[in-house]
Order: structure tokens, then sequence, then C-alpha cells
């Protein structure tokens, strides 16, 4: 138990000693640590059913809090109109101390989860289309959660959906049969660029040319019926060489699936389910299509086309298929998580209402994450390059930058700053993403999201690189970290405990971003704690040792933490 959940209990135990039970309030820290450690608004939030002023609320909360004696807290004060301010022990920091260096790795992890098995659904690139920046956020995001939800304590499948079916495949082959394929020489990812710029050519003859339109129309319903033994052969070799370049990215990613999803697949199972379903009056007939009036079951929802007039099924349709795909590969599935942009939000409301009304049971064990879109602060979406941007230049382009920015580090080899350049330009780019709240769009800036000083990722990066340092210096001085209480409590002490809380709201909002933001502020407090103390002394062992195992604590809360966001955590930079 979180000492967050213990003063939570025992503020319900007062408010309940009042004749407030059940009254839903606040706990969160303060804004300045000096005035205290924890806040509560309960009695403002209870002096209406109790028809008292919120002070006088306050004060008999406060002598009941103080009642139950709570070792941890030191102090208790109302604030303002009728807060009550929580001070905790030098004893408190001490013990919390003791735990994160005691528990190390594992700092942070819990087991409020245990014994849930959950599927999360992230990236879902499109073989014969660019990698883009949708695709970059969403293994961000999905990435990040995966390694939050299975600190929790519960047993995750990654799994990726890709689209290899649909028009974009056909104007893909279309491009290929006009143009010809890339050059075999060329790398993988090389060739699966040039097959993405023939997508592009494709798409632009499909909006501009009607008899080319007619073609990939041809070669789109040739692609899901398998009619066409040339294109059969053109989509095989397309397919592996483009899903081969993105294992490529996400090796870079660091991200490892156990198990991929196709449309190709999906569009099989969902056919014959739609036609099915309306039968039995889920799915309507209009103009040819078969269609899914989703306002009929949620007011919220609109009516969206799941088999076109060619019999062909849509995005959402295979949604439906997918879904039974999922819960047949693991049936004990307590959920599924799917990550994917904001403007897919009502088309995957609509796709699970759907499924809800095949299979009733599996309503509440789907969730829908959302990220919002990218734009670079420049304005002009096109890499250093000039080429148009998608995720993979992305990463490559930070990288660049990355690397431009560490050549001056001396004593590092040619291997080892190239592998340092790739970590800090994909923890630059990884780091703006989590860091904005789910949902929300980002300016992604080069020059600030790969600095070493301010809110980046970056930052945190060198700070605990700095901290390595620090740690390798004091075993060198044969300085042994040894935590002392009869020192002061510094304002880093009273953040590095948090983190567990942390973690756990980050796992009820699906919100990475609180991880995000806690970890500058913990390094933000070392670094001005490492300017006014020299941590290294070898006159003062003492001390030393003292101050050593807080810069440990904090290495191993901030390690921990970009761990959660998938942004490693090097020694030396």
């Amino acid at each position: 138990m979180t000492i967050a959940e213990q003063l939570k209990g025992a503020i319900a135990e007062a408010l309940k000693g009042l004749g407030a039970e059940g009254v839903s309030f606040s706990l969160e820290h303060p804004t300045e640590l000096s005035h205290g450690d924890y806040a509560t608004n309960a009695a403002l939030a209870s002096a209406k059913m109790l028809g008292k002023n919120p002070r006088e609320v306050a004060t008999m909360l406060l002598e009941s809090l103080k009642a139950q004696n709570i070792p941890e807290v030191e102090s208790l004060e109302i604030a303002g109109p009728g807060f009550i301010n929580f001070k905790l022990s030098k004893e408190f920091f001490a013990s919390a101390n003791k735990e994160i260096l005691s528990a190390g790795e594992v700092f942070g992890n819990s087991r409020s989860l245990a014994g849930k098995r959950i599927m999360i659904e992230y990236t879902q690139p499109n073989p014969f289309k660019p990698f883009h920046i949708g695709h970059l956020m969403s293994n961000s995001i999905g990435e990040s959660l995966s390694r939050i939800i299975e600190s929790s304590g519960a047993e995750l499948i990654r799994v990726n959906y890709q689209g290899d079916v649909g028009l974009h495949v056909a104007k893909a082959i279309y491009g290929i049969q006009k143009k010809g394929r890339p050059d075999a020489s060329l790398s993988i990812p090389a060739q699966a660029q040039e097959i993405g710029a023939l997508y592009s050519w494709g798409s632009n003859e499909y909006d501009t040319n009607e008899e080319a339109k007619a073609e990939i129309e041809r070669i789109n319903k040739a692609v899901y019926e398998r009619t066409d033994e040339s294109i059969n052969e053109t989509y095989d070799w397309g397919r592996k060489l483009t899903l081969e370049a993105f294992e490529e990215i996400y090796k870079v990613l660091g991200t490892k699936f156990q198990h991929y999803f196709f449309e190709s697949d999906a569009a099989k199972i969902s056919v014959p389910l739609v036609k099915e379903f309306l039968e039995k009056g889920v799915f309507e007939e209009s103009d040819g299509a078969i269609v899914f009036k989703a306002e009929r079951f949620d007011p919220k929802l609109h009516t969206r086309v799941f088999l076109t007039s060619k019999g062909l099924p849509t995005y959402d349709a295979k949604e439906i298929g997918l879904a039974d795909m999922k819960f047949k590969m693991e049936p004990n599935l307590d959920l599924s998580i799917t990550t994917t942009a904001i403007e897919q939000l009502g088309v995957i409301g609509v796709a699970y209402e759907a499924i809800y009304q095949i299979w009733p049971d599996f309503r509440g064990k789907l969730r829908h994450v959302t990220h919002g879109m990218m734009r670079l602060a420049s304005g002009k979406m096109s890499s250093r390059k000039g080429n148009v941007v998608t995720g993979e230049s992305l990463i490559n382009d930070s990288r660049a930058v990355a690397l431009e920015k560490m050549t001056d580090r001396k004593g590092i080899d040619a291997g080892s700053l190239e592998r340092f350049a790739t970590e800090v330009g994909v923890g630059a780019l990884k780091y703006s993403i989590l860091k904005a709240s789910p949902g929300s769009d980002i300016v992604y800036d080069f020059e600030k999201s790969i600095s070493f000083d301010g809110d980046s990722g970056p930052y945190l990066q060198y700070t605990h690189a700095r901290m390595s340092s620090i740690l390798e210096k004091a075993s060198e001085e044969n300085i042994v970290e040894q935590y002392a209480s009869t020192e002061e409590v510094s304002d880093l002490e009273r953040i590095l405990y948090r983190l567990p809380e942390i973690v756990e709201n980050a796992l009820h909002e699906y919100a990475p971003n609180y991880i995000a933001t806690y970890l500058v502020e913990v390094a933000r407090a070392f670094n001005s704690f490492y300017a006014d103390h020299k941590i290294i002394d070898t006159s003062d062992k003492e001390t030393s040792a003292h101050r050593v195992a807080i810069a440990h604590a904090t290495q191993i809360v901030l390690r921990n933490g970009l761990g959660l966001l998938g942004i490693t955590a090097p020694d030396r930079m």
C-alpha cells in the first residue's frame, strides 16, 4: 500500500466518523513543497452534506486525523478555505529511500493487475505504404502502455494489426506494374521507401485518371479474391519486403510483437459474420450495401457502411473479424486495448458497438486509446533532405541531429557514438510524443527536443548518465552508500518516493505523460541538489555516503521511469 492509499483510507475513516461516508474527495501534492507533501479537499467536499462551514469541517477532520496517530505524518495544518495539508515525517523518507535502494529495478512495480490477461494492439503500419508519423506515435504510446501494464503484474500480449489489403495495396501494385520494381541490390528499407513512392504515384493516378482508377479497382478486387497470378506474385513479394522493412524500424524503437494480425484474414472472417447478423437484424441493407445504424443503440453514434455494394468489407467490418481473431486466440482475455489516431475515434466507436451487438460478452473488454497529430515547429512537413516526412525519416533525422550535437564528446569511439546518437534521437522523439496528454496534438522541434537542457528526453538521459558517473567515482573512492536518517530531508527526497503512485495514475488513465512530467521534476530536483551539495567528498565520507545513497535512489527512479516510457537510460553520453 502506497502512502497515498494509506492517507486516503485515513481521510475516508475520518469522514465516516463525521457522518460524511462516501463523499468523493481528492488527495494531491501541493505545487509548492513548502506547503506540505499532500493536500486534501475533503472538508470542502463534505461541507454541504454536513451543513457546516468548510473551515469548521476541516477543524473536525484535523482532530480526527490526529487521533488516528498516523506514524508517517509529522504534522497537519489547515490552509486556505479548508484544505488540509499533510507533512510527512523524516522517518518516512528514510524508510522510503531505503525501499528504493532495496527494490532496485522493480521499484515502481505493483500487483494491481495480477491475474489479468491483457492484449494491446499498436503501431498498425500498412504494407506497401510508408511508415508514417501516426505509426510512430501509436508505437511510442502503445509500447509505453505495454510496459506500464506489465509493471502492474498483468500477463500482456503485444500485437500488431497491419493493413495488407485495400485500395492502398492496389495503388502500389499499379505503380509497380507501370514503373517497375525497385532495384533489388538496394537495402530492404530503401526498396520499401521506393514502393511507398510508387504507392503515392498510383494514388495520384487514381484521383486524376479514370482509366487508372478502373484498373486499380480491378486490382483491388483481384487482391482480395486471389484470382490473378501476376498480381498475386507482385503482392506476395511486396508484402514480404515491406513487412521486413517494418521489422527494422521496430528494432530501432525497441518493440517486439508477440503476434501479428492482418486485414486480409480479418476480411475473410468479417464478410460472413456481417451477412449472418444482417439476417438477425443487427445490420441493414442500403442501396446495395450493408450498413450498421449505430444510432439505434447509442444516439452519439452514426450509420456506417460495413460491406460495400461490391461485397467488399470496409475498415469497420474488418474490426469485427479482428475481434473474432483476438478472442479466439486468447479466449480468457480480460481486456483488449487498441491505440489509434484520435480521428478514428468515431469510426472505432461504431465498430465497437457492432461488435457488442454480435458478442454482448465483449462489452467492457475493449478499450480505445487515442493520440493526436504531430507537426514540425518549422511548419514544413518535409524532412531535412526535402522529402515528405514519414515516421522513418523523422527517426533518421532525429538520429542525425543527435549525432551532430554529440560529435564533440571525448573518449567515445565511432561505434558507441552512433549507438548513443540513436538512443538520444529515439529518446527525444518518444519523450516529445509521450509528454503530451492522450489525444493531444504535438509540435516537434528538433533543436528543443534534442536538447540536453530543459523539458526533453535527452535531458533525462544526460541526467541519468551524470548519476552513473557519480556512482562510478564513489566506487573508485571507496565511498559505500549509506542512508543517514539524521540528515535533513532534501526537496529531491520528497519526490522520489512518488514513482509507484505516478505509475498507478498513468495506468488508470492510460496516460504515460504522468510519468514523463514526473521524471523531469525528478531530474530538475537532482540537478539542483547536485549544484547545492558536494556529493563526492573524501574528507567527509559519512556525509558523502548519505548523498551517494540519494544519488543512487534517484538513478533507480529515473532509470525505471525511462524504462516505462520505452526510452533507453545510457550510463555514458
